[in-house]
C-alpha cells in the first residue's frame, strides 16, 4: 500500500443541482442548514427530503421551492431509486452508516455530515460573484478557516466582477484564431487586473 502524502488530495467539482437528484437524509438542524448550503448556490436544486420528523424551517423553505419534495418517514434503502447524490444528515450514526453502506452499493455519491470517513466528498465554503464562483477546501481540517477566507474574499472582490467576465466573454467570442492564440490575448488583458491591484 502506497503512503499518501499530507497534503489536499481532492478533486474540485461544480455540480449543476438542477440536472441531479440529491437525496437528504434528515430533517432537523443539520439537514436544513445542509439544505440551506445547497439553495445558496442553487435555489432551483432538486432535492427529496426523508425524515420522520422535519422542522418548521424545513418546511417553510419546501413551501416556495418546488424541486423540494418532503417524505416524512424513516429511511429506507429504496429511497435511494433515481438518486444521484446523496447527503445524510441524521443523528443516529447506525442509520447514517446504513446510508453510506446502501449507497455504495449503488454507486451513488455520499456525504456523511460530520463524518469524513463516511464521505466521499465534502460541502466546502463557497464565495459567489455573479458568475464567478470559488470553492474553499481545507480538506476537513478547519472549516471555521475557510469561512474567515470566504468572508475575507467576498469583501475584496469587487462588486462588478460579473461585468469583467461578461466582458471577457464577449471579447472571447470575437477572438480569432486557435485555442492558444486566443489564450495569449486575454492573458494580456487580464494581466491589467493585477498590475492595477498592485498600483493601488
Amino acid at each position: 500500500m502506497s503512503h499518501r502524502s499530507e497534503e489536499n488530495h481532492l478533486f474540485p467539482v461544480f455540480l449543476k443541482l438542477d440536472k441531479i437528484q440529491t437525496l437528504l437524509v434528515g430533517g432537523g438542524y443539520v439537514g436544513w442548514e445542509k439544505l440551506g448550503a445547497l439553495l445558496k448556490n442553487d435555489p432551483e436544486a432538486r432535492v427529496k427530503i426523508v425524515a420522520p420528523e422535519i422542522r418548521q424551517e424545513i418546511r417553510e423553505i419546501a413551501a416556495v421551492h418546488p424541486a423540494i419534495e418532503l417524505v416524512e418517514k424513516s429511511y429506507e434503502k429504496s429511497d435511494l431509486a433515481a438518486i444521484n447524490l446523496v447527503i445524510g444528515a441524521t443523528n443516529f450514526y447506525e442509520v447514517n452508516q446504513q446510508i453510506y453502506r446502501n449507497a455504495k452499493t449503488k454507486g451513488i455519491l455520499v456525504n456523511v455530515a460530520d463524518t469524513p470517513e463516511l464521505c466521499d466528498f465534502y460541502l466546502g465554503s463557497t464565495v459567489k460573484k455573479g458568475n464567478l464562483k470559488i470553492g474553499i477546501s481545507t480538506n476537513g481540517k478547519s472549516p471555521t478557516f475557510a469561512k474567515r477566507l470566504r468572508a475575507i474574499l467576498e469583501e475584496v472582490l469587487p462588486d462588478n466582477t460579473d461585468d469583467i467576465l461578461r466582458n471577457l466573454a464577449t471579447i472571447r467570442k470575437g477572438l480569432k484564431g486557435d485555442f492558444e492564440k486566443k489564450m495569449e490575448v486575454l492573458n494580456e488583458i487580464t494581466a491589467s487586473f493585477v498590475h492595477h491591484k498592485k498600483e493601488n
